[in-house]
């Protein structure tokens, strides 16, 4: 044990006051800052893998050393993609495709052999075949010591230090999956994963290490939920800021429908608040680029790009000075209606 006096005290204290004036002065730029009020949005954007996702009929082939169910997991992934309340991909039946493979004399486990893979594809009118190997699963233990303070007085002018023994636990996985198409026999895509995790626990804290076996099992679901996403078009969200402080003389009735309007975007009420925002860039003959610009919000958010595309180059043009949320909404509309276009065109394909 050892006992330290005042110096190490300070020190301690030294850091404490060096945090509350960090987080003082963060709470000072908040509020010259100011709150947005701002309001989620979502969007729907296309596959990732633009190759992949002309695939809609496709089957799962067991995964090679597949001891947490890999294959299983992407399989049931692709069964519950769904978009606009509809499945996105047809997942061939299991037990046709296992009566297939005994009529062609393939064993299910052993179904490696790329040309048999294609082969059964075919038969099974699949379009393309995702198959994959677990190639390591690994979990390991070490030890440490971990050092503690503890104040030997009120005021802590004296100190001991003492150390506790602790346990840290790495646990990784290592898979490769692969998407064959069926036709041309090629793998459009494959991708490696390596997830790891470290957890930590001392003999001081009520806290216990999870098993490798849980942490495998939740990789494995990260891993199959990471490569279903890339295969077809999903929707995002992001926060966008509306403007709420007049950019012109406002008079106290068009002053409360901009109040008015935000408060229904607040309430996730866009019909309300289009018609209070339209009424806003009537009655100020559409020369406030912050009506002109909100409704553009409202328009964006309920799918109407072409439309939010006007009322912001309407907010643009009327726009003195640069303002943020406008520069990003030009910027942003182009590139929402493109992403959109082509997740359309992708759903549409047969």
């Amino acid at each position: 044990m050892k006992i330290q006096t005042k110096p190490h005290s300070c020190f301690l204290c030294a850091l404490k006051l060096k945090a509350l004036s960090f987080f003082i002065a963060t709470l000072a730029i908040a509020e010259l800052s100011g709150c947005a009020t701002t309001t989620r949005i979502q969007y729907l954007e296309p596959a990732q893998v633009e190759q992949a996702a002309k695939y809609k009929r496709v089957a799962v082939n067991a995964f090679k050393n597949d001891s947490v169910g890999l294959g299983g997991k992407i399989e049931t992934k692709l069964s519950q993609k769904n978009l606009e309340n509809k499945a996105y991909f047809t997942v061939l039946n299991r037990q046709d495709f296992d009566k297939i493979l005994k009529e062609q004399k393939l064993q299910y486990s052993g179904l490696t052999n790329e040309k048999d893979v294609v082969k059964v594809g075919e038969l099974i009118g699949a379009q393309a075949f995702i198959t994959g190997e677990v190639t390591s699963t690994s979990s390991q233990d070490s030890r440490y010591l971990a050092e503690r303070y503890e104040c030997l007085d009120k005021k802590c002018d004296k100190m001991r230090t003492y150390v506790v023994p602790c346990r840290k636990r790495t646990v990784s996985m290592s898979a490769n999956v692969k998407i064959i198409d069926i036709q041309t026999s090629s793998v459009v895509y494959s991708n490696s994963y390596t997830p790891a995790g470290h957890w930590s626990t001392c003999v001081d804290q009520a806290r216990s290490l999870p098993s490798a076996e849980t942490v495998w099992q939740r990789q494995a679901n990260q891993i199959a939920a990471d490569f279903v996403s890339k295969l077809a078009p999903h929707y995002v969200y992001k926060n966008i800021e509306l403007l709420d402080d007049p950019d012109i003389n406002y008079n106290d009735n068009e002053k409360q429908l901009l109040k008015g309007g935000i408060a229904f975007v607040e309430a996730h009420r866009m019909d309300k608040a289009d018609q209070l925002f339209s009424q806003l860039v009537f009655q100020t003959q559409s020369l406030s680029y912050v009506a002109a610009y909100n409704l553009g919000v409202v328009k964006e958010a309920t799918g109407d790009y072409d439309e939010a595309k006007k009322l912001y180059t309407l907010a643009d043009n009327l726009q003195k000075e640069p303002v943020d949320a406008i520069n990003k909404a030009m910027n942003r509309i182009k590139e929402v209606i493109a992403q959109h276009q082509k997740a359309t065109q992708q759903i549409e394909q047969p």
